[in-house]
């Protein structure tokens, strides 16, 4: 089991809670679960609790860090995109939405903490904890579990203990003294904050231990609208609060009430509230916050239907049921007790993101600002499209295909209330904020229709995708329509852009095929050749080509800003092929030079000074000079393939597993982004992976598991088994599908999900025949 930085009773609790669901602490898959894997350096997770795919993230976050200093960006801001930084000593709270291993960064809503003594509406400073309501803690009385986290504040001598269902954040305050005990409700806090982004919030007290209200902010979603009720297990003896607003021109006659005690109803943009309590030396104060996307009252109905109750445990039990049934979905062995954490913890946080975002009821708010009900699935939101084409939404269609179907059709239903007809680039809580590059919605529909998953309108969706690729106002591909490029001087990433368009063209057209739109998948699959136009054979990259045809004069092939490529450089994204890989490496040269490159790439040394400008690349992300702790090149290191030295890709993907994830909290090289590193891991580790998603075949590579059963929906099961495993036994002699030899280095969607046995006879030499 894995518990870190943990009380002995603590132990004892979960130890029991493990007996009470008859089963020994060895055969449950939630106890390899470690949330504190990613929340050091570049990983961006956060240790709080959540149920998989839930709309509640309750989690601490550490600091106040605003977004700019003196007007301008403040870098310090990225280390906080999930409000939790593992090397800071102090909480300033626990608030209930966060992103999960993110490059940028919103929510943070509705941030409650516990207090005692002096009453203090100010969260302070780190260097002067005491300043405010923050408090300093340890590590080694902190601890998180799959939807449970705990940890002592120690300025109040509180324990606090968060759990969770999908709309509900449940909380448990343990006090230790008796004097002054008060509970904060901050609803000016937020991740990526900066002054003026909360637009405004309303706070009703309904009764003493029942206030409901909304917040409105302007951040990465510019229209964000959440509504919350909070109810407390023990009525508070008063209440108040404190308006940090600079004095408005006009007042109003609110100005006749004294706002800041006990008044019922409070509306700003800068507002922090306390209850305040009479409570006994270890007494318990338990609080519950549900959220909504629709109301007061509905939020109110999602607390009524999900936690009714005060049992804290039982609430924290059915949640780790619910990921118990998650992890159940892939069953392994493994060689070693860090593989298993490494494993289950990969799949947890493969199922943070996205998020239900509809109320029991079924309904949400649209992108067009109106109410609307899911008729038939699952809302979702929060969609890193960019980052989880790759490797996350493939992992669902296998593992998780009927949620995944609810995303595609949460994706449509984001189209048809989009005025500008648009597909989701990046989208969250009915914003789009068009973060990122391509549309790469179409690679997930594309994919989730011609693997069968999805069963909606599928010719609907097809005329979705052809809509938002001849969008031509949206980021060039107006000229990349007519010049079959987009050019340098018009867009600052216009390399990667074309390329990106270009795959995502592939994926319409195999789509348009599928469907027999003949016109259709003439047009895009001439299209998806528009990577070939941009390919300088002089120097044997990618580069960028301005309108009239040259080529970029001052051009670096190692640096990664500035070079007409998003969050990375020519080395990793001339690669980036992934729908034409054979014809890439026709034009580059051949077998030969596709290996010499591969080769070059893994082992060459890539200077700090080239990804210094780029916050999302660090040295801990980075082998050679290929960039595993960001996406673009994700797929390359199975290129080695159709080089004819597939031994070399399972060499490499042993390294990259090794190297790129480990146990602690530092585990994770670069941002998880909503779970695709994680996904990228899952794969591997089974022995193949998704290089071209919108294709039925996943490419070989070589496992790290000794066996897996891949429990699928429909019943059957796909096993996979490594004879002769070993860390040094890493190259495989042969492989079995059903018995028989498998040719080739392919594997079909359809052998997986009409179940089957996949065996890999693994060696100490590389194969090379």
């Amino acid at each position: 089991m894995i518990y870190k930085n943990i009380f002995t009773y603590t132990c004892l609790f979960f130890a029991m809670q493990t007996v009470t669901l008859g089963q020994s602490p060895e055969r449950r898959l939630v106890d390899y679960v470690d949330p504190m894997i990613g929340t050091a350096k570049m990983g961006h997770t956060y240790p709080g609790s959540t149920v998989p795919f839930g709309a509640v993230q309750l989690s601490p976050d550490t600091d106040t860090i605003s977004y700019a200093v003196n007007g301008s960006y403040n870098p310090d801001v990225y280390k906080y995109c999930a409000g939790y930084k593992y090397d800071d000593p102090t909480i300033v709270g626990f608030s209930h939405t966060h992103f999960s291993g993110t490059g940028h960064a919103d929510l943070g809503d509705f941030l409650i903490m516990p207090t005692s003594g002096e009453l203090k509406l100010n969260p302070g400073t780190a260097d002067v904890p005491g300043s405010g309501y923050r408090s300093l803690y340890s590590h080694d009385n902190e601890f998180a579990a799959a939807n449970y986290y705990k940890v002592k504040l120690d300025a109040h001598d509180i324990t606090a203990e968060l759990t969770t269902s999908s709309r509900v954040g449940f909380h448990r305050y343990t006090f230790s003294k008796s004097e002054q005990s008060h509970i904060i409700l901050d609803l000016m806090h937020g991740i990526y904050n900066y002054d003026g982004k909360t637009v405004w919030t309303v706070a009703r007290v309904l009764n003493d231990s029942t206030v409901v209200g909304y917040r409105q902010t302007n951040g990465w979603a510019r229209t964000r609208v959440v509504h919350f009720a909070m109810k407390f297990s023990k009525p508070f003896k008063s209440y108040g609060s404190k308006n940090l607003e600079e004095m408005p021109v006009y007042r109003g006659f609110w100005r006749k009430f004294d706002q800041s005690d006990n008044f019922a109803d409070i509306a700003g943009s800068k507002i922090r509230m306390h209850f305040d309590f009479d409570v006994e030396v270890g007494e318990q104060v338990q609080v519950k916050l549900a959220l909504s996307p629709i109301s007061m009252d509905n939020a109110l109905a999602n607390m009524e239907a999900e936690v009714p109750h005060w049992d804290f445990d039982k609430t924290m039990r059915e949640g780790q049921d619910l990921w118990e049934s998650e992890l159940r979905r892939i069953e392994v062995k493994m060689r070693k007790h860090e593989d298993y954490v490494n494993f289950y913890t990969s799949m947890y946080h493969a199922a943070l993101m996205p998020t239900e975002y509809m109320d029991v009821n079924g309904e949400y708010r649209g992108q067009d600002y109106q109410i609307h009900k899911a008729e038939g699935f699952t809302n979702y939101t929060s969609l890193s499209l960019w980052d989880t084409f790759r490797a996350f939404h493939p992992y669902m269609n296998i593992v998780n295909p009927s949620r995944n179907s609810d995303i595609v059709q949460s994706m449509i239903a984001h189209y048809d209330q989009s005025v500008l007809n648009m597909l989701p680039i990046w989208s969250h809580y009915a914003n789009e904020n068009w973060c990122m590059s391509g549309y790469h919605s179409v690679s997930v529909i594309a994919d989730a229709i011609i693997k069968g998953v999805y069963k909606g309108d599928a010719h609907k969706a097809l005329d979705a995708c052809v809509t938002t690729a001849n969008f031509r106002r949206y980021e060039g591909i107006g000229e990349y329509i007519d010049l079959g490029f987009i050019p340098d001087e018009k867009n600052g990433t216009s390399v990667s852009n074309t390329l990106e368009y270009a795959y995502d063209d592939w994926c319409i057209a195999q789509l348009a095929k599928y469907l027999g739109r003949q016109d259709v998948f003439e047009t895009f699959i001439k299209r998806s050749e528009n990577w070939r136009n941009l390919y300088d054979a002089s120097i044997g990259f990618m580069r960028p080509k301005r309108a009239d045809g040259t080529f970029r004069k001052e051009f670096d092939v190692l640096e990664t800003h500035g070079q007409g490529f998003i969050e990375g450089n020519t080395w990793n994204y001339s690669l980036y092929v992934p729908h034409n890989p054979e014809g890439m490496m026709e034009l580059m040269g051949g077998k030969e030079r596709l290996s010499n490159y591969l080769d070059s790439l893994f082992t060459m040394h890539l200077p700090d000074k080239y990804f210094e400008n780029t916050e999302d690349i660090t040295r801990e992300g980075i082998i050679g000079n290929y960039v595993h702790g960001n996406e673009p090149a994700h797929h390359v290191v199975y290129l080695y393939q159709i080089a004819g030295e597939g031994w070399k890709t399972q060499q490499w993907v042993r390294k990259i597993l090794k190297d790129q994830y480990h146990n602690g909290a530092d585990g994770l090289g670069g941002n998880d982004d909503c779970g695709q590193m994680s996904a990228w891991y899952l794969f591997s580790s089974l022995g193949f992976y998704p290089v071209s998603p919108g294709s039925e075949e996943y490419w070989l590579g070589a496992p790290l598991v000794e066996s897996a059963a891949i429990n699928l929906e429909n019943g059957q099961v796909f096993k996979i088994e490594a004879v002769n495993q070993s860390d040094k036994n890493m190259y495989v002699q042969e492989v079995l599908l059903n018995g028989k030899s498998l040719s080739g280095y392919t594997l079909k969607h359809s052998d997986i999900i009409n179940g089957g046995h996949l065996q890999f006879r693994m060696g100490a030499k590389p194969k090379k025949d």
